[in-house]
Order: C-alpha cells, then sequence, then structure tokens
C-alpha cells in the first residue's frame, strides 16, 4: 500500500532532488546566439530622390517611422554652433499650416509621437503611432518636414530654454572634460564642437534656422524608413508619394572634409577652483563602423572599460578605490570614431589613478587576453545587440544607423557573426593603433592649484579655464 504524504513535504523533497543536480558554484553556460535575421525588407527611391525603406511587422497594432538625413552638428558654421540642434527642435513647433498646439493635440488623437534630434553626422525625425492611423502621422511628418515655419516666439522660448540648460550643463566637469577632449582629437574638425555657446544661442536668428532647413532637408538627402503592421505595399507607397512627391530636389552643400590632427600626447587642465575631484578623460581618434579594425576595437573596448566587469572597473573601483566609476566608451560617427577612458578621482589620488588608467590602457596592447574574458564579452555583445532589435524602435533605429552611415546591407545580419569572429591577437594590435596612451589627448577637469603639478609628469601642461 502506497503511503500518502503532505503536499507542502512533496515539494520540499522535489526542491531537493532538483537542488542536488545544479553546480550553483559554476556560472551556466551561454549558448551561442544565433545570427539576427532581418524579416524580408523593401527599398525604392521617389522620383525626387528620397530614400525609402519598408518592413512589414504585424505583431502589434503599430507603426514606427525614421526620417533621417545628413545634416548634423558636423555641418554648422564655425560661428554658429548648435544650429543643426536648434533645427531639430523646432522642426515640430509650427508649420505653414499647423501651430505648435495643432501638431501637439493632433499627435495626441493618433496615439502617436513625433519629435526631432541632431547627432554631429544626422538629423533624424522620429515619430510611431497606431496603425491604423498611418496616413495621418505621414501627413504629420511630411507637413513638419517640408513647411516647418519657425515661428519667432516658438524661436524665442527655445533660446531662452536652452540658455538655462546650457548653463546647468557647464556647472558640470563632464561638459568641459567632452568639450576639451574633443577639440584636442578633431581640432578644426565638426565634431570637436559638441554643444552651442551663450554667444551662439543669442545670435540664433530665424533666418539662418530656415536657410539651414532649406539646405540641408532636402528629399534627395534624406532617408524614410516605415515599420510596423503597414497597409498592403502599394497603398503604403501611394501614401508615401502622396505626401512627399511635391518636395523638390535641390543641389546639396559640400560634406565637411574628414581631416583631423594626427595622434599626439596632449595635456589639458581645465581649471575649476575649489573642486575636491578630478576628472579624467584619455582619449585617442578612432575608426567608424564601417572600418575593418572597428569590430576588434569594440571587443577590446567592452573588456577594457564596459561595464561592471570591465577592467577598469575592477582594477580602479574595486580593487585600489580611486574612483566610483571607471568606464571605456566608443563612439563611432561617419567619418571616424573617438575612444575614450574615463574616471573621476579624488585630488588625493590623481597620480596613482592616471597611472593605474595608463597601465590597463597599455595592457590592451600587451597581453593577450583570456578565452573566457573575451568569450563572456561577445556572448554579451551579441546578446544585446539582438536584445536591441526586437522593438520597433530598436529595429527603425538600427536601420536609420545603415543607411545613414553608409554601412552594408548585411551590417545588421553580421553583426554577431563579426563579434564572435574577433581574435586575441586583432585586439593586442587595435588596441596599440587606438588605446595606449602614449600619443593620446589626455584632459583633466578640476582645481588647478591642487593638482597641476601632477599632471605636470605627464608632459607639457596647457590650462585653461572653466568659463
Amino acid at each position: 500500500m502506497l503511503k500518502s504524504y503532505p503536499l507542502l513535504s512533496v515539494l520540499a523533497l522535489a526542491m531537493n532532488l532538483s537542488a542536488q543536480k545544479i553546480d550553483r558554484t559554476k556560472i551556466p553556460e551561454t549558448t551561442p546566439l544565433p545570427s539576427f535575421k532581418l524579416p524580408p525588407v523593401y527599398e525604392t527611391t521617389l522620383p525626387n530622390g528620397l530614400g525609402v525603406v519598408l518592413l512589414d511587422d504585424p505583431r502589434f497594432p503599430l507603426v514606427t517611422v525614421r526620417l533621417g538625413f545628413q545634416a548634423g552638428s558636423k555641418f554648422d558654421p564655425k560661428e554658429l554652433p548648435g544650429l543643426s540642434e536648434a533645427v531639430g527642435a523646432l522642426l515640430t513647433e509650427g508649420t505653414k499650416s499647423r501651430t505648435s498646439r495643432q501638431i501637439a493635440e493632433e499627435l495626441a488623437e493618433i496615439g502617436g509621437s513625433l519629435r526631432a534630434t541632431s547627432n554631429a553626422d544626422t538629423l533624424i525625425l522620429y515619430g510611431n503611432a497606431l496603425a491604423e492611423n498611418t496616413p495621418r502621422l505621414l501627413d504629420l511628418l511630411a507637413d513638419v518636414t517640408v513647411s516647418a515655419s519657425f515661428p519667432e516666439d516658438e524661436l524665442g522660448i527655445y533660446k531662452r530654454r536652452r540658455q538655462q540648460e546650457l548653463l546647468a550643463e557647464r556647472s558640470e566637469a563632464a561638459f568641459w572634460a567632452d568639450e576639451k577632449l574633443a577639440k584636442a582629437i578633431f581640432g578644426e574638425h565638426g565634431y570637436a564642437r559638441l554643444n552651442p555657446t551663450p554667444t551662439s544661442i543669442d545670435r540664433l536668428g530665424r533666418a539662418a534656422v530656415t536657410d539651414f532647413h532649406d539646405r540641408h532637408l532636402a528629399p534627395n538627402n534624406g532617408v524614410l524608413i516605415l515599420l510596423g503592421s503597414l497597409p498592403p505595399r502599394k497603398e503604403t507607397l501611394k501614401l508615401i508619394d502622396d505626401e512627399f512627391r511635391g518636395w523638390k530636389r535641390r543641389e546639396l552643400p559640400p560634406v565637411p572634409e574628414a581631416k583631423f590632427p594626427s595622434s599626439a600626447r596632449t595635456v589639458t587642465l581645465v581649471d575649476r577652483p575649489g573642486s575636491v575631484q578630478a576628472d579624467i578623460r584619455v582619449g585617442r581618434l578612432a575608426v567608424n563602423r564601417a572600418d575593418p579594425d572597428y569590430f576588434p576595437l569594440v571587443v577590446a573596448n567592452t573588456i577594457l572599460g564596459g561595464g561592471a566587469s570591465s577592467r577598469m572597473f575592477t582594477t580602479i573601483r574595486e580593487e585600489k578605490g580611486y574612483a566610483y566609476d571607471a568606464h571605456s566608451s566608443l563612439q563611432p560617427r561617419r567619418d571616424a570614431g573617438l575612444f575614450t577612458a574615463v574616471t573621476q578621482v579624488r585630488n588625493e589620488v590623481i597620480e596613482e589613478a592616471l597611472e593605474a588608467v595608463q597601465v590597463e590602457l597599455r595592457r590592451m596592447g600587451d597581453e593577450s587576453v583570456s578565452g573566457e574574458e573575451l568569450t563572456n564579452v561577445k556572448n554579451y555583445l551579441s546578446g544585446n545587440f539582438v536584445m536591441g532589435l526586437e522593438t520597433q524602435n530598436g529595429l527603425a533605429s538600427h536601420l536609420a544607423t545603415v543607411k545613414l552611415m553608409g554601412l552594408p546591407a548585411d551590417y545588421l545580419e553580421k553583426y554577431t557573426t563579426r563579434v564572435r569572429a574577433v581574435e586575441p591577437g586583432q585586439i593586442r594590435a587595435v588596441a596599440r593603433k587606438y588605446i595606449t596612451p602614449e600619443n593620446a589627448g589626455i584632459v583633466v577637469v578640476g582645481d588647478a592649484s591642487k593638482i597641476g603639478k601632477s599632471l605636470e609628469k605627464l608632459g607639457k601642461v596647457t590650462v585653461e579655464k572653466a568659463e
């Protein structure tokens, strides 16, 4: 006769048996992720030169749009930094037929959003709406893109708000560290101008904003990406053609020459009297996404300073206790890239911290990474990338990057394969070219009276003021 056991006892016994089968002292093995497979994409070009990319995703009753242009801050006049940023911010603040309020109310009616932002290379409009309202979303998109009117009152509001934002930004050490490093690495190129200045905001007028819009936001300079639960293709193409056919092709302004200073050791100290800590940047000119060195450099950067398990974080924060944060970054742009090692330390340990940063940078070029370290980082990068493509917003943004950065059509599908193909020898090679500190630009923001002598050991120091 079978004995009966209380339910809780049975569950406890089952859990105990299950626990005995798992060795919890070992990290679970990560199985290789399959390469990303891009759903079918349809591409065409309108007679006016506007590129169109369509991708049907019927999983949700939603559509997502990107409309991007080669119109980023590198195109700003030298005397008017922040112009591209202002154009992007003001596109949705009024057109020839709609006020800012009417645009906002109509977007709310269709369950949508529409905004524009500018970065170093591009100006991109981002939008989405319920799928049933795709025609109205495209109508709004075309209106703010083609017929933006840049009302004087909205421009005035923008200028006042941006001055206040800039005032807050300029009170932060990180702002000055990033500004001065960009100048040291990119020289006179537009990539060196990250932000507007108080003077450039004051000078900003409607004529300059309108002129930049009219010269750069042309159909033959743009690409429209539409994905989601779309109408049948023929109907979708007709909607797009109806909205944008009247938009005339224009002659485009020249692209700034991709000319940058040779890598060389420079040391810049931005004096902030009274600061009790130093904000450190060590940077080098790097590559864009199309360069063969890009994927080895992505892996190298992640190993060095890409998270809480990275070498910089483990050594500089966990082992030595010099800083709360220590990381590195790789910022690819269309014409070049920027590698940066970043940390913030107490004045008392500035010498030791700078030496520790440089040791880690050199070690990337001198020593091979371990098999376990390399495998973990490849899994991390591949997983993050594939997860980022799961949402409409993520996929739309990646497609915009491919088109606007001039990348091959198979870039997304081959990303994880290229990450996994990186070998230790490639990592050492790119580290010697783009990471080692001997020819780096070094920027430190802090109290010159407290840390100036320590920096002189690195080379000739140029002292500047945080305005």
